[in-house]
């Protein structure tokens, strides 16, 4: 069918053939540059300028632009917040894109202009907040994806991709700027299209490649879901009863039960796999399903003192009066490892999550909250040890 459309005499090549010459300029938008490749002659006459640095700020909202949006509706009458602490609010969680090399040095980080809108008219209509800082319309992209990863029993690794990107936050890849729609399947380009589908933003160069990295909270946390529907969907947990759990470990400090909670149902979702893997994999599945926990903003792998930790949950505060924060060293014996292992592998867990808590900006981002220090570690698919430590 598609071949049919954009080749020979298909109908959308002869659209192209039978217009292109009756205006100056056609500007065209979508989300994935598909099908300049596939028309040629029909359409050989235009070009992407998705990544030209002219237009990296027309994909966006600037800070700025912000800021004066929120002002004119709060000088208007329409709402009566703190334009800063809006911003504050909404920054962590929309900002941070960038779409041209070229910009990483030369223009402000952008703001996604469909969560401003979304922010902007809860506050307007109920004068707060959005209790959800994610725009469910943002799932369209987000299922999209999901279409393309079910082709991995064809070919290609896209789950570990996303395991990748879900785990340290980033990839190292070249950039795809155009590709005919019949290489849309190809896993080499699945980093490209998860760019384009602002999954990732640009924000650092590796030689002739790019750091294409996750922009902020808002997507982070489908990723985060990502991962959460692959160990569903290889045993169901009750995320009902964990909520309560993390209720109680956010207000009352019991964080006993949440973490055994989660090393239990880690135990009964192993594999062979999760064996393999070892300490990356167990951190994986924790951070998964420490995502459901609203009361924090997840931070894996968060730089402390040149060090670091494999999971910081800095509390909410904004839109919860939580009163504990967490640090969490997660370690991983084989079966086969010793008990002087074992003890040596604890005390350097136990140094180095000391060595967090002390970092200076630990104090910032934790406020007024009593931290929590927890090292975690697993023999196997078993919980073997699991203590707070004092700093």
């Amino acid at each position: 069918m598609y071949h049919a459309l954009t080749h020979a005499s298909g109908f959308y090549r002869e659209v192209f053939k039978k217009f292109k010459g009756m205006f100056k300029r056609i500007f065209m938008t979508g989300v994935s540059p598909v099908t300049l490749d596939d028309l040629t002659s029909g359409f050989n006459i235009g070009w992407n300028i998705s990544t030209d640095f002219q237009f990296n700020m027309m994909l966006g909202f600037s800070e700025k632009d912000v800021r004066e949006m929120l002002q004119y509706y709060k000088d208007v009458g329409q709402h009566n917040g703190d334009v800063e602490a809006m911003i504050a609010e909404m920054k962590p969680w929309y900002d941070n894109y960038c779409f041209a090399e070229a910009s990483l040095d030369r223009d402000p980080k952008m703001f996604n202009c469909d969560m401003v809108f979304y922010y902007l008219r809860h506050y307007i209509t109920l004068g707060k907040s959005p209790k959800e800082m994610i725009d469910p319309n943002t799932r369209t992209d987000y299922n999209k994806m999901k279409k393309l990863i079910q082709l991995d029993r064809l070919d290609g690794n896209r789950k570990g991709v996303l395991r990748k990107i879900t785990e340290e936050g980033q990839i190292v890849t070249a950039l795809t700027t155009t590709f005919p729609a019949t290489e849309i399947a190809n896993p080499e380009i699945f980093p490209s299209l998860l760019f384009y589908y602002g999954m990732l933003t640009i924000t650092a160069t590796r030689g002739q490649r790019m750091v294409l990295s996750i922009p902020n909270n808002n997507v982070r946390k489908q990723y985060y879901e990502f991962m959460l529907e692959e160990y569903q969907e290889r045993r169901y947990i009750d995320l009902n009863s964990m909520l309560d759990l993390f209720y109680d470990m956010a207000y009352d400090g019991h964080w006993r039960e949440s973490l055994e909670f989660i090393a239990h149902a880690y135990k009964e979702n192993s594999s062979v796999r999760s064996a393999i893997e070892g300490e990356r994999n167990i951190q994986g599945f924790f951070t998964a399903y420490l995502s459901v926990n609203a009361y924090y903003l997840l931070a894996p792998e968060l730089e402390l003192n040149h060090g670091f930790c494999d999971l910081f949950l800095m509390p909410d505060l904004l839109r919860y009066e939580v009163a504990h924060s967490y640090i969490i060293e997660l370690k991983y014996l084989s079966s086969k490892d010793s008990e002087s292992k074992t003890e040596t592998q604890w005390q350097e867990a136990v140094g180095q999550v000391r060595m967090y808590a002390a970092a200076p900006k630990v104090k910032q981002l934790i406020q007024n909250t009593q931290l929590h220090c927890i090292v975690v570690q697993f023999r196997g698919c078993e919980l073997e040890r699991m203590e707070e430590v004092s700093f």
